[in-house]
């Protein structure tokens, strides 16, 4: 019996008409499907698919042993979550190996900071492992600005909310153009350091981008944010003719 293909599979930024055609085929046509979950949520990934699954569609909800309740730098963290994946894998494996296709429903593009990279890494070599790039979450938050992100010669840095304040202040003053993502419980942090790089007022927060409840703040106004879905941008100012 050949082995069956595990389908990683980006479905862009929230809506569902941002489907690649690949990525739709996939979906709809999909026996076994699977996705990442916060315990006790239906999971955006799943969101975004809704109404797409066909009537006999087996789910595999897998869900996330943590998620904040334990600080990243926590040894306990990559410990529980290493676990959780290896499972994850067990699971997916034994399915490829009895001849069935699954397909993994990933926000955004599943190499781009997604979940499934980590199930990529335990899969490839044992059964086929296939991906179907998406629109990246960013990708929808600038356009949602309506202002291009880069010109001309334009650097764009792409930094996560949870580094070290001094590490985002560096990042944020040598950089044309900037995405922070993972902001959630950081942005005070973020605020204090977009301030201290001298770009508060360049800086915009998108929550939801591409989903019904989209919305665009300067980060001068916001007073909170989101805990997930949120994105901040810097728009790059360079050479154009």
């Amino acid at each position: 019996m050949s082995a069956g293909t595990i389908h990683g599979v980006g479905l862009g930024p929230g809506a569902p008409d941002l489907l690649s055609v690949r990525a739709d085929r996939l979906v709809r046509g999909a026996r076994h499907v699977a996705y990442f979950r916060k315990a006790g949520r239906p999971g955006q990934a799943r969101r975004i698919a809704d109404g797409m699954l066909r009537a006999d569609a087996i789910e595999l909800p897998m869900e996330y042993p943590v998620t904040t309740e334990i600080p990243l730098t926590d040894p306990r963290y990559n410990a529980i979550l290493s676990a959780f994946y290896a499972q994850c894998t067990d699971r997916l494996l034994a399915l490829a190996q009895a001849g069935e296709d699954v397909v993994v429903l990933c926000e955004g593009d599943p190499f781009f900071y997604g979940s499934f990279m980590h199930l990529h890494t335990r899969l490839s070599g044992r059964v086929p492992v296939a991906v179907v790039p998406g629109i990246t979450g960013m990708a929808g938050a600038w356009n949602a600005t309506g202002q291009p992100i880069t010109w001309g010669d334009d650097v764009l840095t792409i930094a996560m909310a949870t580094l070290p304040e001094e590490e985002l202040v560096r990042r944020i003053r040598d950089t044309d153009a900037l995405v922070v993502m993972k902001i959630g419980r950081n942005l005070a942090k973020l605020r204090r350091a977009v301030a201290a790089a001298g770009r508060e007022d360049e800086a915009w927060l998108v929550e939801h981008a591409a989903m019904p409840e989209q919305r665009v703040t300067p980060l001068a106004e916001a007073t909170h944010v989101t805990p997930y879905f949120s994105i901040l941008l810097i728009h790059g100012r360079g050479r154009r003719p």
